[in-house]
């Protein structure tokens, strides 16, 4: 079960953007970059939206913590890939998000290799 406060994982999920800083190696924050986030089954996931070439998502490999900002919530966590829910991912995406392009695109076959369950460190 997920490690986040019911009202905070709420409140989070109510934001319709996330932004997302990777720790670098040594320690220092690099730049948040703006993701859509979902919440499946009371755990909060992430993906990039350009696969693994994305410079968020390659930051995030490299020490596998950081920092979320959804506007109300700020906190530091840990980044673990998790492939376990993807189709409910995607329904969730849409859901939130709607059918359009951008949607369209991080449920594709190259963003789906990026889900990452974001847990509070």
């Amino acid at each position: 079960m997920s490690d986040w406060n019911p009202d905070d994982l709420a409140t989070i999920d109510a934001d319709g953007e996330l932004r997302v800083a990777a720790h670098r190696t040594d320690g220092t924050l690099r730049d948040p970059r703006i993701v859509w986030h979902v919440v499946v089954d009371g755990r909060l996931y992430i993906r990039s939206v350009r696969g693994t070439d994305g410079a968020w998502y390659r930051g995030v490999q490299r020490t596998g913590t950081g920092e979320i900002d959804s506007g109300s919530i700020r906190c530091e966590v840990i980044f673990v890939h998790d492939d376990s829910r993807d189709d409910a991912i995607d329904r969730a995406y849409r859901d939130k998000y709607g059918a359009g392009e951008a949607v369209r695109r991080i449920t594709a076959p190259a963003a789906r290799a990026t889900s990452l369950r974001v847990e509070k460190r």
